[in-house]
């Protein structure tokens, strides 16, 4: 009887042995730390994103305490972003804020969470049928503002501040244009206050975008049509002050959309 026991217990282990032998090959096994970030940063550098996270989190791993695992952690982030996994990315860059926020590339990492969220706003789709942020949800330009903000009201002389002061410009225009085109479509369908209302937020929000001229305009047209004629002219007036070559009350159409920001793809290329 024991000695079935044991004849059993042999087999069972000799089969979980060559189940372990037969697994798949971890291909770093017995690489060095060095060589082990080389080959992560040439998989960065040559495109292959799911191969680079794949050895930065190995590097970070098994080197946790080597010259190298703070940039792991920041290029885990990056390679996650590149190859389009933007929530996987937006972790990666929050946990390194987190942890290092002094580091010497916390600019960047701000930097990096702003064009994640950039990203994430518009999408694959969005790039193909040139939809831009006006036309979307604006939770993510708001945050992707934010960290841009952060980026330059910290960093000011990083070498990252003035392309994220450009995209929170876009941003802000895309933003306005939102309020707009939401104001734009109440008017059409006779709902006056809920025109006046967004227009006015549009205005009071982003008061030196190319968008107010349509929002002062709708302002002016849906105060009309309310019967309330001194503000109706009081928004016609501010018109006038504020865009004198605008054309928009005899066209319709705001001067400024000729200049409308260009789809973000269409500026960056990143």
């Amino acid at each position: 009887m024991f000695g079935s026991f044991t004849t059993v217990s042999f087999l069972v282990s000799a089969a979980l042995l060559t189940g372990c032998a037969g697994g798949p090959e971890d291909e770093t096994a017995g690489w060095s730390q060095n060589k082990l970030y080389v080959e992560a940063k040439d998989a960065m550098e040559g495109g292959d994103f799911d191969r680079c996270v794949k050895y930065f989190e190995k590097l970070e791993a098994r080197y946790p305490f080597g010259p190298y695992a703070q940039q792991s952690q920041i290029n885990v982030a990056y390679c996650h972003w590149k190859g389009n996994d933007l929530a996987q990315a937006a972790t990666a860059v929050d946990r390194f804020i987190q942890l290092h926020p002094g580091h010497a590339m916390v600019d960047y990492a701000y930097y990096l969470k702003g064009l994640i969220t950039f990203n994430d706003n518009l999408g694959f789709l969005g790039k193909i049928t040139g939809q831009d942020l006006s036309e979307r949800d604006p939770k993510a330009a708001r945050d992707a503002f934010e960290a841009f903000k952060i980026l330059t009201t910290r960093f000011p002389d990083s070498k990252y501040t003035p392309d994220a002061l450009d995209r929170m410009r876009y941003i802000v225009n895309s933003l306005a244009d939102s309020d707009v085109n939401t104001a734009r479509f109440y008017y059409r369908r006779g709902a006056f206050l809920a025109a006046i209302n967004r227009a006015q937020i549009a205005i009071t929000d982003y008061d030196r975008a190319p968008a107010i001229e349509e929002a002062l305009y709708i302002l002016y047209k849906s105060y009309d049509a309310i019967g309330m004629k001194d503000l109706s002219n009081d928004a016609l007036r501010v018109l006038k002050l504020n865009y004198p070559n605008s054309k928009i009350v005899e066209t319709g159409i705001r001067s400024t959309a000729e200049d409308k920001t260009p789809s973000w793809w269409q500026i960056w290329r990143k």
